[in-house]
């Protein structure tokens, strides 16, 4: 199987075809399914109804994302390989993967201006890249293209137990704070209304973290697990969205929620925190702006019961439910904040619908950078990314199901 892999990788780096959908692949030609929705005409994939028609698109939108972006070999398996096993394919998918470089295509797709600094070289994956991105919109003025292999990932999705495994190659030579110059940085800030970052490249992360602090640019991070650098990241951080293992293992706090509560203790500029949690989805703790210290003390244990009680277990598209406003929220030997809670419920995706969660949480980072430029409130922002994310993993791939600004099923939240 990695053999395959390695070996079809090797032949696209000695192919004169700059793009990813050249088919002159010997691995089962029948089956191979390359990712070209970024060839379709914009119009095209836009076309909707008039009665579905989004609002107009948000004063305030030009995003930019420093992080990764890579060249994703999805397999589709069976099921998933034991030790020393020979397996077949069922399907292979190349296209544009990297946390940033997903986020911003969905962040473009949904009509923000998107803006990317990142680095890949100038080889057939790198320049495959950059045609992909250009083709979603994305700036790439400001990436880095020198010479070496740009980054890729193979990554087995397995048919039987929906899961999909990665195994991560980073480019080479790695992307250096000086190969940014000064203007190039300026030139991506400008105008900028907010700033998301993957916690990779974080030397590069930090200068551009930095800038955007000191221009009082609104710094959203997503932190998918602990990495180097990113705890000078989270310092300077306004917003998190972050996996479901992350926020213990950051704050050793002994549940969820608890921990939640010591990150909004621990980064005093941090207005929210959200966890991803797959099926299962999400969890957003909010800093109010007014101070509710006089008040009593509600358990976020307790608080959290108490949503989970309220949720509507029947309901088949992602809803949120919400604590009053201005609690004093306490952690059992943490501490305490003042805020809310919120749970969003994800899309219950059925099983044949089902093709591969790769990429989910990027596109739910996609959905909130869109809602955050254009004021949504958190009881529609959860529901909304959730509903973007639920609709990437309908495709396999990362970017293949990422859905346009006019797509029907995002038009409930034009409303």
């Amino acid at each position: 199987m990695a053999l395959k892999l390695i070996t079809n990788f090797q032949f696209m780096q000695h192919s004169s075809s700059h793009c990813f959908n050249s088919t002159s692949f010997a691995l089962r030609p029948s089956n191979l399914k390359f990712s070209s929705s970024h060839f379709i005409p914009r119009a095209e994939m836009e076309s909707t109804s008039s009665s579905q028609i989004p609002p107009p698109l948000p004063e305030k939108r030009v995003v930019v994302g420093c992080g990764a972006a890579s060249v994703d070999f999805l397999a589709t398996v069976a099921s998933y390989p034991n030790p020393d096993d020979k397996i077949r394919s069922l399907s292979l998918n190349v296209e544009g993967g990297g946390n940033t470089g997903n986020a911003l295509t969905g962040a473009s797709r949904l009509g923000l201006t998107a803006r990317i600094i990142s680095k890949v070289a100038n080889d057939t994956q790198g320049r495959g890249i950059l045609k992909e991105f250009e083709a979603d919109g994305v700036d790439t003025s400001h990436m880095v293209v020198s010479e070496g292999i740009s980054p890729f990932t193979y990554i087995i999705v397995d048919n039987q137990m929906k899961t999909r495994t990665c195994i991560h190659t980073p480019g080479n030579p790695p992307m250096l704070p000086e190969e940014l110059s000064q203007s190039s940085l300026f030139s991506a800030l400008e105008n900028a209304n907010l700033v998301y970052f993957d916690g990779r490249l974080h030397d590069t992360a930090l200068v551009v973290a930095e800038e955007a602090s000191q221009r009082k640019i609104p710094i959203l991070i997503d932190c998918e697990r602990k990495r180097e650098g990113l705890d000078e990241l989270l310092n300077l951080a306004t917003y998190v969205v972050c996996s479901e293992k992350f926020p213990r293992a950051w704050t050793s706090a002994p549940t969820l929620a608890s921990a939640l509560v010591s990150m909004l203790i621990r980064l005093p500029n941090l207005k929210f925190v959200i966890t991803t949690m797959g099926d299962k989805g999400s969890l957003m703790l909010e800093r109010s702006q007014n101070d509710a210290s006089e008040i009593e003390e509600t358990d976020v244990e307790t608080l959290l019961e108490s949503l989970q009680e309220r949720v509507d277990s029947t309901a088949t598209i992602p809803t949120c439910i919400s604590s009053k406003s201005d609690l004093r929220i306490s952690a059992d030997g943490i501490g305490a904040i003042s805020g809310r809670l919120l749970a969003g419920t994800a899309e219950k995706i059925p099983p044949p619908e089902l093709i591969d969660t790769t990429g989910a949480g990027d596109a739910f980072i996609a959905a909130v950078l869109y809602a955050l430029c254009a004021d949504m409130p958190p009881e529609k922002m959860l529901p909304f990314a959730s509903q973007v994310a639920a609709a990437g993993c309908r495709a396999l791939g990362a970017r293949s199901g990422l859905p346009w600004r006019k797509d029907p099923r995002l038009a409930p939240f034009w409303l």
